[in-house]
């Protein structure tokens, strides 16, 4: 019978802590390049100029379609070879996921753009607005509020995508789980508290896009998915 010992985990609990602190920070940056980066993405693609269009969805595509961990070794091995760099596992870190979030988060923006009322559209216009104006003015603070749910998750998702950055040896907190768990010899009792720790980050949020949708339903307004 195998006997659960708690106790090596307390012990050196302040790792995982500082694991999920430096996890944080990732997603953090991830999130604050990301987000104005999809929304440049989401505009170019819907722009009507021959090249900006094409290309901009071939680099949503790209990083939507193409896994993670190869991307993240790509920036992390390859691009200073290409440029002649050092890549430090962070800046690879948030490089890889600030390009990849970005992709999604263009779809999102995209999404909650074209589900704004052609009204809405016909009037800026017919009031004398430049495209600029348009989507500041009008079309962007309608289309923000439906996609807030779908942007909380997106942040799940990126937060859950973090880990993968222990591969590249960053000390986040999945790193500190997998070294702690080899010298203590107890990785079940590790991963349970590794696993506690993600939820106890994630399940709030997680209620919050359930309460923000239902919210939205109850006052008529669609939400992106």
């Amino acid at each position: 019978m195998y006997k659960w010992d708690f106790a090596a985990v307390f012990i050196d609990f302040d790792l995982l802590l500082l694991g999920l602190l430096n996890t944080l920070k990732v997603t953090g940056l991830s999130l604050t390049l990301g987000v104005p980066l999809g929304l440049f993405l989401a505009v170019c693609r819907l722009s009507r100029l021959r090249l900006i269009g094409p290309l901009a969805g071939f680099i949503i595509e790209f990083f939507r379609t193409t896994p993670p961990l190869v991307q993240l070794f790509w920036f992390f091995f390859a691009l200073p070879i290409l440029i002649d760099v050092r890549m430090t596992p962070f800046v690879a870190a948030v490089a890889t996921f600030s390009i990849q979030s970005s992709a999604f988060f263009a779809e999102v923006f995209r999404g909650g753009i074209v589900s704004v009322e052609a009204s809405q559209w016909e009037g800026a216009r017919a009031l004398g607005m430049s495209y600029i104006q348009l989507m500041r003015r009008v079309i962007l603070p309608q289309a923000v509020k439906r996609m807030i749910p779908a942007f909380l998750e997106r942040s799940i998702e990126l937060l859950k995508t973090t880990t993968l950055v222990s591969v590249i040896a960053y000390s986040d907190l999945l790193f500190y789980a997998n070294d702690l768990a080899q010298k203590t010899f107890r990785p079940l009792e590790i991963y349970t508290i590794t696993a506690l720790i993600y939820f106890c980050v994630i399940y709030p949020i997680s209620m919050l896009v359930r309460v923000l949708e239902r919210f939205f339903n109850r006052s008529g307004e669609s939400t992106v998915a």
